[in-house]
């Protein structure tokens, strides 16, 4: 890792002590704008020119070209008036929630220094928790801005589907990928996701109704559920008789469980995962760490014949949100079900109904099954460790989200 970094002279921790970036540049801005006086990072999945996308895994980096060309989101920072200052740490392919790279290591959580950051934009969310970006790039395919957001205790915006580029950044499950923020601040977060959204702020608009899903907080752990009970209440009484429980039926399922929409959300994606990378794995033989390697095993066997059913239950989802859903409304909802798991005590992949991460992706399918923008605000801690909220609203509604949450900030403070 290279030492040159230059980073916000208020940043709390040193580079080397982060284990943030992979490497550490300075790209000069190409224009001025509202980003001006700004500096951020790229998640390593995404392209900046002359530097090889590495994807978290060595035998990737060996096995491809540097990039030839800035993915289009970097283009559209560095022309608003933002620095770029390197590229973060991802897990392998982008292909988990934890933060754990086998090969690169785990980047700091300084919130909870013994815990996983969450990924799998872990660099990008480490380097914005340890003050050393004012924002970062990332991607959130399941979770991945979302989960480390609230590991880390910064704010991470995920947006509506096909609303940002994608081009110049390598696709995990296409339908479901999109580009991210995360950021010290809801103003910082704001108004770089806004360039990506080729938006102009949008005037403060009045919120209609809040949906608080009863079954997402029934699933979280009882310590996590306390810790969010001041927080949705002051969020109840800000918006009083707008606030409402709302229940996962009325959402398009008769199911009560929101793991019908996580099945799902994984079967199409461990599909699109394999029919994009399946081809490479084949050929390379990377080797990958062993819980990247569990994740690939699933992918696997996964029986394709499952698909055409699942897509066609996802636009029966994704239309049902919709209906439901008018201009103006929100959803509240748990981000995660507990806290950043510890370090070397990651739970698997395939553990049971109860566990760590089916009851994350059941809460992360949300957005991705419905093309929802989504905003996990730092909100809470519980014995110094974070705990985040989640606001989501109607596709395409993502510059209201954004503004709605910069309004709210105060709440919570």
């Amino acid at each position: 890792m290279e030492d040159n970094l230059i980073h916000p002279s208020n940043s709390r921790v040193e580079v080397a002590q982060s284990n943030a970036f992979i490497a550490t540049f300075e790209l000069s801005p190409a224009g001025s704008g509202p980003l001006d006086g700004l500096c951020f990072g790229v998640k390593d999945l995404i392209d900046v020119a002359g530097w090889k996308t590495g994807c978290g895994n060595p035998t990737w980096y060996d096995s491809h070209p540097a990039a030839v060309a800035n993915a289009v989101c970097v283009e559209q920072l560095l022309q608003a008036g933002a620095r770029c200052v390197g590229k973060t740490i991802l897990d392998e392919l982008a292909f988990s929630l934890l933060g754990q790279n086998h090969f690169y290591g785990t980047p700091l959580n300084p919130r909870a220094p013994d815990r996983v950051p969450g990924g799998s934009s872990s660099g990008s969310a480490s380097a914005v928790a340890c003050g050393l970006v004012d924002f970062a790039l990332a991607t959130d395919t399941s979770g991945s801005v979302r989960v480390p957001a609230s590991n880390c205790g910064v704010w991470g915006f995920r947006p509506s589907h096909g609303f940002i580029s994608l081009a110049g950044v390598n696709p995990l499950a296409p339908t479901f990928d999109t580009i991210g923020v995360l950021a010290r601040s809801a103003d910082v977060l704001a108004e770089a996701a806004l360039v990506l959204l080729s938006v102009a702020s949008v005037p403060a608009t009045k919120p209609g109704r809040i949906h608080v899903i009863k079954e997402a907080f029934a699933l979280v752990d009882a310590d996590v559920q306390q810790a969010l009970l001041e927080p949705v209440r002051r969020l109840q009484n800000h918006f009083g008789a707008r606030a409402r429980e709302a229940s996962v039926t009325e959402l398009g399922t008769d199911e009560l469980a929101l793991a019908t929409w996580s099945n799902t959300y994984c079967i199409i994606q461990w599909a699109e995962i394999k029919s994009c990378l399946g081809a490479w794995i084949a050929a390379a033989k990377p080797e990958f760490g062993p819980d990247i390697a569990a994740s690939f095993n699933l992918v696997n066997q996964l029986d394709r014949r499952r698909v055409a059913a699942a897509l066609q239950q996802r636009e029966r989802y994704s239309q049902s949100l919709h209906d439901f859903l008018k201009p103006g409304d929100l959803v509240c909802m748990p981000t995660t079900p507990a806290l950043a798991p510890r370090k070397g005590d990651a739970p698997p992949r395939s553990s049971s109904g109860s566990g760590y991460y089916p009851r994350l992706l059941a809460l992360t399918s949300l957005a991705g099954i419905g093309r929802l923008p989504q905003v996990s605000l730092p909100v809470a801690d519980l014995a110094g460790v974070p705990v985040g909220l989640s606001l989501l609203a109607r596709h395409g509604q993502d510059a209201f989200l954004l503004e709605t949450a910069k309004s709210l900030a105060g709440l919570f403070e």
